[in-house]
């Protein structure tokens, strides 16, 4: 087959097969003429799904274009360009609105018609590869946290360590961080990867319906419950579940999934059958559940069964040099996703490394997008930033110093010796300017926290406090 893509070129005149077919496969495309639907349908049986399929709207047996528009669906999979004459370009339209990638017109002219395939075979080229990266992305495992912080190699190290076992694990941190990314990994790198994933947000549903949801139902059991469902913890057996926001879940609940968590097994709501499962539970929470559990919100005896192994995520703030290679990957698949070119200008890059990201991963991802979506030549840049009024919500600040503590540049010394000294003023400048609170510094300096603290040990200027 041709590396260039193979083509089922479906029209019921005899010359026009012969023209187009013969010049398509000049142009190095393999491709494939027959006369009618039905024998569209035979080839695509025989010779599998064509990467491209041009299909004209007057064939045999129905020479209703109408009808033909019906015959699309035998083609799912494979874009659809629609041949069409000048009357027919409201269908043209409607089989567009159906789902066809493009229609052209008879006569056709060669040169738009290399255009127009070679973009939707591009299309399709696309739409596989991001297919195989997402059917990929679990055996990613680990890697899918990504940063090249110390926090994020040292929770890359605690998953590939911990994932194999059946270990129960708690992951902590604020919103926005990765908590779900973190579970998952340690599913899909855990021997049970191949059974379902289970999310259950604690906090999102009723503490009326949590019950039902997660031990399920039987008929009767309650108004409306007309028929047997079976409840999430049973959906999960032989997998993982994993129970967000953990927290906010109530009361009675934590009673009853203790016991679960006891005796891996549990009655269905209004049931007298004992269902077993065996399942992992890993567990995530923005919240502070030492102090929850002081103060009588939350269980010391559920805390310490869901606590097999705990795993903190930092604030973005707190490791602002994972930015970079977040925006890199977030652009790797808007690129897939939009089939263009992005790239970051300086300054744009600039003012992403600089901001202070309270929602974390998920703010810097969504700012991300939200100017993608209205970048006209494929670069980002600050003045899109601005339009969106993200500038306005964000700290975006040079370094700051008292000018009048810099000493004048002088040849008494060598050039790396008055750059240290410059670095040891505008520190010091910094922290006294944030009361030594050494993140704030770290973004005044356009730094990250951790790129401080190692700039004050190299330069002994005390710990002080944060």
């Amino acid at each position: 087959m041709s590396n260039n893509g193979y083509i089922l070129l479906v029209d019921d005149e005899p010359a026009f097969r012969e023209l187009a077919g013969g010049w398509l496969t000049q142009q190095g495309f393999k491709v494939k003429t027959v006369g009618s639907i039905h024998e569209a349908i035979e080839a695509k049986k025989v010779q599998g799904a064509p990467d491209l399929v041009l299909l004209d709207l007057s064939l045999p047996p129905y020479f209703d274009p109408q009808k033909t528009l019906l015959a699309m669906p035998e083609f799912d999979g494979s874009p659809v360009i629609i041949i069409t004459g000048h009357a027919e370009r409201e269908l043209s339209l409607q089989a567009i609105s159906q789902g066809a990638w493009d229609f052209i017109a008879k006569p056709i002219d060669p040169d738009m018609l290399a255009v127009v395939v070679r973009r939707a075979l591009a299309k399709t080229r696309l739409e596989r590869e991001v297919e195989r990266l997402q059917q990929s992305a679990p055996q990613q495992g680990a890697e899918s946290y990504l940063g090249i912080s110390p926090s994020a190699q040292r929770i890359r190290a605690l998953i590939e360590r911990i994932a194999p076992t059946d270990v129960r694990v708690l992951v902590t941190g604020p919103s926005g961080t990765g908590k779900e990314v973190i579970s998952k990994a340690l599913h899909d790198l855990s021997a049970r990867k191949k059974s379902p994933f289970i999310s259950v947000h604690c906090g999102a549903i009723p503490a009326e319906l949590l019950e039902s949801e997660l031990f399920g139902h039987v008929k009767g059991a309650f108004t409306g419950a007309e028929k047997d469902k079976q409840g999430l913890l049973k959906l999960a057996d032989g997998g993982t579940l994993f129970l967000d926001e953990i927290g906010e879940m109530p009361a009675p609940m934590q009673v009853k999934l203790l016991r679960v968590l006891q005796e891996g097994s549990f009655y269905p709501v209004g049931g007298r059958q004992l269902e077993t499962i065996d399942v992992r539970v890993i567990s995530a929470t923005n919240a502070d559940l030492t102090k929850l559990v002081e103060q009588g919100t939350f269980r010391e005896d559920l805390y310490y069964r869901i606590k097999g192994v705990a795993i903190e995520t930092q604030g973005l703030n707190e490791r602002l040099e994972d930015v970079p290679t977040l925006l890199q990957s977030f652009l790797m698949a808007l690129e897939a996703k939009q089939g263009k070119r992005l790239q970051l200008s300086n300054e744009a890059l600039q003012w992403f490394r600089q901001c202070s990201w309270p929602g974390n991963v998920r703010e810097l991802k969504n700012t991300l997008e939200s100017v993608a979506a209205i970048s006209v030549a494929g670069q980002i840049t600050l003045a899109e930033i601005e339009l969106l009024n993200f500038a306005g919500d964000q700290s975006f600040q040079s370094p700051v110093a008292d000018e009048h503590a810099i000493n004048e540049p002088t040849l008494d010394r060598t050039l790396e010796e008055q750059v240290q000294a410059l670095e040891v003023t505008l520190i010091r400048s910094a922290l006294e300017k944030t009361e030594q609170n050494k993140t704030q510094a770290a973004k005044l300096l356009g730094l990250s926290r951790q790129g401080l603290i190692k700039k004050i040990e190299r330069y002994q200027l005390g710990e002080g406090s944060i």
